[in-house]
Parts: C-alpha cells; structure tokens; sequence
C-alpha cells in the first residue's frame, strides 16, 4: 500500500471525518483481544462499540482504559487495524495509553501490571540521578508499548513536585527543577529515539505541580494552582525544554490558574498560554491534547463512579460552547471525547472554522506519517521480548538504582535467620531467610508500608492518595512498638515525600523506594546490591511546616527531615 500525500488525504476529508480525528475515545480490550462490540449498558466502562467509534465516527484515535495483558493487547490491535482500514479513507488508528509500566494502578492516571516488564514510578527514575540509565530504560519501555500497539505515550509529566501533598508526585521527576528538565530529558530521548520511535506527551502544561492545598485537579476542590512565590516561570521551563527536544505532544492541565496575569478559567481554555506562551513564544508545532472530560462528564454506572466535567472556570458553559472555547484557544484534539457532533454544532454555530480544524487534522496526519502508521504493519513486532532477559536486565539495574538507603544499615541475612515481614510475598522472603509469624518470634523485622495517605470516601477519589503525609499515631505506635522489640528494617514506598520523624533512630535500617518487587527490595537490604538511590526531593519533618511552605516554592518547608540528594549509598556487603 503506498503511503497516501498528506495533504490530499486532507483535502479528500468531510467535515464530519474532520470532527471524528480530533476525537480521542476511551475504548476496552475485549476477552482474548477482541474488539468490544457490546451496547455501552454492557459494558462496566459505558463504552460505545469499538466499530462504531471506527466506522461511523470516523475516529481515528483510541486511548486504552484496561489492562487485559499483551498478548491480547498486540491481537486487539491487529483487530483494530483491520477494522480501521474498512473506513472510507482507511486512516489509520493511533492507540494512547497512560503509563503502564509502574507500581500505581489508577483508572485516571495509570494501568500498571499487565506483563510489561516492571519499572520504578517515574520519580523512582529521578532518584536514580543517571541520566544514561534513564534513557536506556525509556527506550525499553518504548520497545515494548510499539511492540504491544501502542502509539502514544501519555507521559511524561513535566510537572514539579514543589507541594508536597499533591496525589501525583510519583509521577513527576521530583522537585528540583534542574534535575527533573535533566531526568525528563533523557526519558524522551529514549521514549522518541530510534529505538523506540513513541510519541510522548508532555503534561500538565503550564506546570501542575502547584495545586492549591495539595488537592489533585481531578475535582472542583483541586480546581486551582496558585504561586504564592511567584514562580510560574519555573515550573513552565521543564515544559520550554522539552519542546525545545522536539517532544511531539502537549497536554494542559486541568487547573485554573490563581495568582497570575491570567484568567481563572482551566489552561486548556486560555490563548494566552496555549497559543501565545506555547505555540509563538516556545515554538511548539506538535499535537496539544486537552485532559479527558473537559468537555462532558461520564458516568459509570456499574462501578459506581461519575466522571465530572473538568471545566475549571468554565462550569456555566455548554458542551458545544466549551469547544469553541478550546479551539479558539489554540488546542488540536480533545481527550475522552467520543462525540465529533459537538465539534460539527459549533462549526455551525460560528464558533469555529471548518479552515481552523484542518490545521489541526494536518498535524494528525504527520504524526501518524512520523510513526509509520501509514505503512503496513508487522502483527506484534517484538512481543516476545516484553518481559525478556534483556529487558529485565535494564530493569533490574533500574530498580537498584532507584532504592534509597535514608538511614541505617543493610540486615545480616542468612537462610536461618529468623524474620517477620509485612507486605512482603513469603515465598519470596523464604528465599532469603526464615519467615515466622510474629515480631516475638523474630530476630529481624522488615515492613514494607506505603506512604501515609488519608483515604476517601468514593472508589474515583479513592484511587489519588491526599492529605496528611504523616502516619495517624495508632499507626506510628504500631511500627514502634516492631522496632523496639526487634532490630527492623523499613521501607516506605515514598509516593508521595511521607513524613518518617522518629523512624531514623528507631530503625535498624530505613529505606525509600518507588515502586520495586520484593526480590529487589530484599536484595538491597540484606546488602547484597549496592544502593546508591537519592532522594529526588525533601523529605518534610512536621505537618506544620507542609502547611506552611508555598505551593509553587520548592524546598520550602522548614528544616526538613531528609534533603534533597540524601541518600547514604550503601555498598554491596558481597563485594566489601
């Protein structure tokens, strides 16, 4: 098949063709790869049809919200390539999908753990402070989404983690902002390079990072970021510098702004940001994608959850009316919007041209000619090495480099030893040592625990871990009464930056990690690897002082516990 000229391609498009390829839809995977065809009642998600979305849409772009493994990920899309290629124009179908290869499993920002090769949490790369080691594991990652179907990375997030109780800074590079443009750098080097050949997307523009009270944007009460500092053009330069990399999308934030020069509607629907900052100030020609569910709310019935509308600023507005006000604002597609009559309605409606969509259209169809989705494609090229010894080589040095020693020293294990664990897989535990039920019973104790979190009350809210960063004190007495018992070792999954007062003089080790198995975790504390992670931004050591610091102001709580760069490199006891 010869790759069609882009621009008759174009010219060749209805307006109802037009309105459907600047639609992303949400789709599911069905059982064993097949294309989900049921009625949107049937499905837990409330999905159209995939075909109709296809065929009777004409969209072109797909974003995936399950994880259904990758076998039946690379035969889906063969069934979607096939399908797609009865459309009047036969344009091909981009898949996105948000990262899938971490720790965090959230419907909303994250569908982790269905057989990509297991990775740290993009801050965990940042503690990593190797630049070569992060490309070389995007590149990976890279490999295996084309490998799988995937088109378009939804990631990385140029975000800084400046307020400390922000539900996403597992996400982001950390908090210092140098260190996060150097980390976030590397990653779409190796995401876009070719060895991968994925189109990031680099969000949430202009910086998400400064939430107001820590709140996440997903809801009303996280509908603003606000900088108390003044340090807006801080937190835009990781987004300028990955422009300035060639990185091929952009998504704004759902937040509106407070404290600037600057309407408090959401970033999405400003000019002055979209089309006067990023397109004329920093040059950016790619793909802007505006979050999903700014346009219409969804509701899930079966799972009991309701997707609000994301119009920050905007609420008052109609559907067709907050399309208009998108486009005008310069943006080329909208997320989780599976209607393209909306788009028809306010081209008739005078709030948009015909002529003003077809640029947008043109960079859709150089993107896809950029990733080759022209040319036929080879069923699931490189599956087998999803997962494969080479692959988990990378990750496994990953992982390593990516565990924090904060205080402490590795535990002297031997297959006697006598251990109890928490949040730890026993049989992997007994390959270390001897795993017994109780701390009385123990000679070492070694607990793996989250971060602290305060849970909420629905399962959508549920899934963003906000609130107070330090344990309630049941919880803090339960760990020292361990500790004062037993010698023990604790890990803290530091998704978010936990507050560990009174932990490092308790502890016979104390360790930070980002999302690594057990085996890894294991290995780094009984000294068997060296662990020469870094911390990727301050640990506080009160409450108080989280409150206190300014959203947009990084190391600005006081006096805290562990600095940024802490990291007591702890030497492999194998090779002393």
């Amino acid at each position: 098949m010869a790759v069609p000229n882009i621009e008759s391609l174009l010219a060749r498009m209805t307006l109802a063709e037009k309105a459907g390829a600047l639609c992303v839809a949400r789709v599911v995977v069905g059982e064993d790869g097949t294309l989900w065809e049921g009625t949107p009642s049937e499905s837990p998600f409330g999905f159209t049809p995939t075909t109709e979305l296809l065929l009777e849409r004409s969209i072109s772009h797909l974003t995936l919200m399950n994880a259904p493994g990758v076998r039946a990920l690379a035969d889906w899309r063969g069934a979607i390539d096939a399908r797609a290629a009865g459309s009047r124009l036969g344009i091909p179908v981009s898949v996105l999908s948000d990262p899938r290869h971490g720790r965090v499993r959230n419907t909303a920002t994250a569908l982790s753990g269905d057989g990509f090769t297991s990775m740290p949490e993009p801050v965990g790369l940042a503690a990593m402070f190797s630049a070569e080691l992060v490309e070389e594991s995007a590149a990976m990652m890279a490999r295996e989404l084309r490998a799988a179907g995937i088109d378009v990375a939804l990631h990385p997030m140029a975000d800084l983690a400046t307020e400390p109780r922000w539900a996403r800074v597992a996400g982001t590079f950390g908090e210092d902002a140098d260190h996060a443009t150097l980390t976030m750098a590397a990653y779409i080097r190796g995401m876009q390079g070719p060895d991968g050949g994925v189109a990031c997307t680099v969000k949430h523009f202009s910086g998400g990072g400064p939430q107001q009270g820590g709140e996440d944007a997903h809801f009303e009460r996280g509908a603003h970021t606000v900088y108390p500092g003044g340090r807006f053009d801080a937190h835009l330069a990781p987004f300028a510098a990955a422009v300035d990399l060639g990185i091929a999308r952009v998504m704004p934030g759902y937040a509106a702004p407070r404290g600037l020069d600057a309407e408090a509607v959401g970033f999405a629907f400003q000019r002055g940001l979209i089309t006067g900052i990023l397109r004329e100030r920093l040059g950016f020609e790619g793909v802007i994608i505006t979050d999903f569910n700014i346009v219409t709310g969804m509701r899930l019935p079966r799972l009991g959850i309701e997707l609000p509308v994301r119009s920050w600023g905007l609420l008052d507005l109609s559907p067709v009316e907050r399309v208009g006000r998108l486009f005008a604002a310069g943006i080329d597609q909208l997320g989780g919007e599976d209607d393209p009559g909306l788009i028809i309605r306010a081209v008739e409606d005078g709030l948009v041209s015909e002529q003003r969509l077809e640029e947008s259209v043109l960079r859709f169809l150089r993107e896809k000619e950029r990733l080759g989705l022209f040319a036929p494609r080879v069923s699931a090229p490189g599956l087998g090495a999803i997962g494969g010894r080479e692959h988990v080589e990378i990750a496994e040095r990953a992982r390593a480099a990516s565990i924090v020693a904060l205080a402490g020293q590795p535990l002297g294990l031997t297959k006697a030893t006598r251990v109890y664990a928490e949040g730890i897989d026993p049989a992997v535990l007994a390959d270390y040592a001897t795993c017994v039920p109780s701390p009385e019973q123990a000679e070492l104790a070694i607990l793996r625990i989250d971060a602290p979190y305060e849970p909420a009350a629905n399962a959508l809210e549920g899934a963003f871990h906000g609130g107070s960063l330090a344990f309630t004190d049941e919880e803090f007495a339960r760990i020292c009464a361990i500790c004062d018992l037993v010698p023990t070792a604790i890990d803290v999954f530091l998704e978010r930056p936990a507050i560990l007062t009174g932990l490092p003089g308790r502890v016979h080790a104390l360790l930070g990690s980002f999302g690594v198995p057990d085996r890894a975790l294991l290995d780094a504390v009984s000294g068997r690897v060296d662990v020469p992670g870094r911390l990727p931004f301050d640990l506080p050591r009160t409450m108080a002082a989280v409150e206190a610091s300014r959203e947009d102001v990084a190391f600005d709580t006081d006096n805290p516990l562990f600095r940024f760069g802490h990291g007591l490199h702890w030497r492999s006891q194998e090779l002393a």
